[in-house]
């Protein structure tokens, strides 16, 4: 007849530990590392072989894309090219070859100093003479200022051109009205009334150390 003694333990219990000997009396388990070292290395296998057969698999295609090998389609080994030397003949010339490429080019800031140097070639152009037609025949044609053009009209005024004729207006046409712009379309940016003010406070102190 059993007894209340006599049952089983509970596995469901913690287990004691005996503390008494100051250290841990069991080591690790080596079967643990193992099993996780074998399965690293298979893991990493597995991972290679496939990488190498997507990368076989990848070139194949491509070479099948490319065509057979030819005098302009060939594969070059850009290792033997080694690296460039650092010339600054050769990027005094790279540069030259830059500004020589036609236009539009790609812009190096946000546009304000491209817009600066059109201003400044249009007032080349519109603040001194220069030949508009400098041909062997006749009439030469010359570019005056643009404040003696102004003059010479105010003086002498525009040539009038011959009315033309036009033909009859039809039922429910109306004559156009050409609006007068209210400005010349000719505006300086923010960019280049900084420069100015800058080069005005710039020649000021000039002065003034003089």
């Amino acid at each position: 007849m059993s007894t209340l003694d006599d049952k089983e333990p509970d596995h469901n219990e913690p287990e004691e530990i005996d503390a008494s000997a100051g250290f841990e009396q069991s080591d690790v388990r080596v079967s643990g590392i193992v099993v996780f070292l074998t399965a690293l290395g298979i893991f990493v296998v597995v991972t290679a072989v496939l990488c190498y057969g997507v990368g076989k698999v990848l070139f194949a295609h491509m070479a099948k894309e490319d065509g057979p090998a030819s005098k302009w389609a060939k594969t070059v080994n850009v290792q033997d090219l080694g690296n460039l030397a650092n010339n600054p003949e050769l990027q005094n010339k790279m540069a030259q070859i830059t500004q020589q490429f036609p236009t539009p080019r790609l812009q190096t800031d946000d546009g304000n100093q491209e817009i600066a140097d059109l201003h400044a070639r249009e007032d080349l152009l519109l603040e001194n003479y220069s030949w508009a037609d400098r041909g062997q025949g006749s009439p030469r044609r010359v570019r005056i200022p643009i404040e003696r053009a102004m003059e010479l009209i105010a003086q002498q005024g525009l040539p009038v051109a011959p009315e033309v004729e036009h033909a009859p207006l039809l039922t429910g046409d109306s004559k156009p009205v050409v609006a007068v712009p209210l400005t010349n379309g000719f505006a300086r940016t923010g960019y280049e009334h900084d420069e100015a003010q800058a080069e005005a406070i710039a020649a000021r102190r000039g002065e003034q150390q003089k």
